[in-house]
């Protein structure tokens, strides 16, 4: 009985060892896997708490309160603040000039860039005591159409707008008070800190941005930390060489940028604008942009108040008659005048004799940019177009809804490579609306432009034809000029069918040898402009983007609960 006792015990003894030994086992076990996911989810681990930075110093950088660095509060910056922060985000933006710019461009709004507006929230906010709406309460002007003016003809084009809200059309204000209003919008916000100071550089560590560093008006150099920085600081940006891939072609020398940043970037500079204000003037049709096809190029007259009509002249080429000399003066009056409608050249050339002039350079850039953790390009910091067709505030705003709708799921930015690889998506998201708007601004530009050429000049009045024949060829151009339609590959069809059309034309009543060269060297010159204009903006991404691999990036919260799905799997 002894023995069956003591067995019974040394048996429990070991039993309940192995047991413990056991349980202790698969209880660290279980620990580890749980402290691996805490690890996981957590926005910047506890252990952790301190980043080492490339200059030695360690800053936490949950402690500077900051999600995104905005580098620029024009057009793209303003709107992209007020959009984040309306999420949740904590948006630092720095821009170097807080007062009203004072711009000759950035003031038309196509039916497609204001549906953008409306969808991020920037028409109106109802509910206080003030009502900040960045279009009805700067007196800006409806826009339904455009008048284009040719060899004393015209012809009227509507947007096509029959399918949309009766508040749904094109914009036209002074692009200073836009902006203001946007500034002020933003700045409701808690969350959102709008600073004035010049960003000088971009904080790197370890192969990722960290921030910035930037100059406040009293000289004082400081530096700004934050998981992401999106820089939007214009077509004059000079951190766009850090975070572009540096070009082999050598298309043009832009000096105001390339001196500066010793990187050549395709930037291409066609044309000028030439700018004046028509005081107490009225348009012969109300509501509508009026488009003189002149020599050498377009002449462009919107309003931009109820007292304010804009004109811009287009001068080919970089070199432009002196403003102080009187050089323009007499250019505009002499070469331009005469071909100003005769409803209003009086006011073209009193405001010519006022003596407000303006130019500005047309910049034409496509989207080449670098991924770089941390940091992002938008508006015209990452690309340009001819400003011709008013598309750029168009680009801007949809560019924004997409990185919105990226941003959204994410609760944590820190994990800096992660979040680089699924941002990498936004740049071909982007490419279908961008590069249509942006294809066709270029194109228009060039198939407008006059030219000795004869297949040239056969295409110029192809397409004013073109135009006037309404119906679906009308309307199919202006959804895409309006940017409600901009999907690349109806550009692609229309313009090919203007090239087809004004071949065509040459070969009737019966087709002769002289018809059939300058109906082949046509189709030519139309190859020559669009083609190269596709090619740079990209043709997997601009019409198969669904064929690039970052199409498809999830979120790396999904990623993470993928993961920890088959650990536990």
């Amino acid at each position: 009985m002894m023995a069956i006792d003591q067995h019974m015990l040394w048996g429990g003894f070991f039993a309940s060892l192995f047991g413990f030994v056991l349980l202790y086992s698969l209880r660290r076990r279980n620990c580890s896997s749980a402290n691996k996911k805490q690890l996981k989810r957590k926005s910047f681990p506890e252990v952790c708490a301190k980043q080492s930075f490339s200059d030695g110093e360690s800053r936490p950088l949950e402690g500077s309160g900051t999600d995104v660095i905005i580098v620029g509060a024009g057009v793209a910056g303003a709107a992209l603040a007020y959009t984040l922060g309306k999420d949740g985000r904590r948006v630092h933006v720095i821009e170097r000039d807080l007062t009203e710019p004072d711009r000759i461009v950035g003031e038309l709004l196509l039916p497609g860039g204001y549906l953008k507006l409306v969808e991020l929230g920037l028409e109106g906010m109802l509910g206080s005591s003030h009502r900040y709406d960045c279009v009805e309460e700067i007196d800006a002007q409806w826009l339904v159409g455009y008048i284009f003016f040719k060899d004393g003809e015209h012809v009227r084009l509507p947007y096509p707008l029959e399918k949309f809200h009766s508040n749904v059309a094109g914009r036209s204000f002074h692009n200073g008070r836009f902006i203001q209003r946007m500034r002020e919008k933003a700045a409701t916000l808690p969350n959102v800190q709008l600073q004035q100071g010049t960003v000088t550089s971009l904080l790197e560590g370890n192969g990722t941005i960290k921030g910035v560093q930037y100059k406040t008006k009293d000289g004082q150099e400081h530096k700004a930390y934050a998981p992401l920085t999106i820089v939007c600081d214009g077509c004059f940006s000079n951190l766009r060489r850090s975070l572009c891939n540096p070009t082999v072609k050598l298309p043009s020398w832009n000096y105001l940028i390339v001196s500066v940043c010793l990187v050549q970037l395709e930037v291409d500079v066609p044309s000028c604008f030439v700018g004046l204000i028509m005081q107490n003037s009225e348009l012969s049709f109300a509501n509508h942009a009026n488009v003189i096809v002149a020599d050498p190029s377009l002449i462009l007259f919107y309003p931009i108040s109820s007292t304010e009509v804009r004109c811009l002249v287009d001068v080919p080429g970089q070199k432009l008659p002196s403003v102080d000399n009187g050089e323009m003066a007499n250019y505009l009056k002499t070469v331009v005048g005469p071909q100003i409608p005769a409803e209003f050249k009086e006011a073209f050339i009193s405001a010519v004799d006022k003596g407000n002039i303006r130019t500005m350079p047309n910049r034409s850039m496509p989207a080449d940019p670098l991924r770089t953790p941390g940091a992002l390009l938008m508006g015209d910091a990452l690309n340009m177009r001819h400003p011709l067709t008013g598309g750029g505030m168009t680009v801007a705003l949809s560019d924004i809804v997409i990185l919105r709708d990226l941003l959204k799921p994410l609760h944590d930015l820190n994990d800096a490579s992660s979040l680089s690889k699924y941002l990498e998506s936004f740049y071909t998201l982007r490419k279908p609306v961008a590069s249509t708007i942006n294809t066709l601004a270029d194109v228009f530009y060039k198939v407008f432009s006059s030219s000795p050429d004869q297949a040239r000049k056969e295409m110029r009045q192809a397409c004013f034809d073109y135009l006037s024949l309404g119906g679906i060829f009308s309307k199919g151009l202006l959804a895409l000029l309006s940017g409600l339609n901009a999907r690349p590959l109806n550009l692609v069809l229309h313009f090919f069918a203007v090239a087809i059309y004004g071949a065509g034309r040459l070969l009737l009543p019966f087709p002769s040898p002289k018809g059939l060269w300058i109906g082949a060297r046509l189709i030519s010159s139309a190859s020559s402009i669009i083609f190269p204009i596709i090619k740079a903006e990209g043709v997997r991404q601009m019409f198969f983007p669904a064929t690039v691999s970052a199409y498809y990036r999830a979120p790396p919260v999904m990623q993470d609960i993928q993961k920890d799905v088959a650990e536990i799997k």
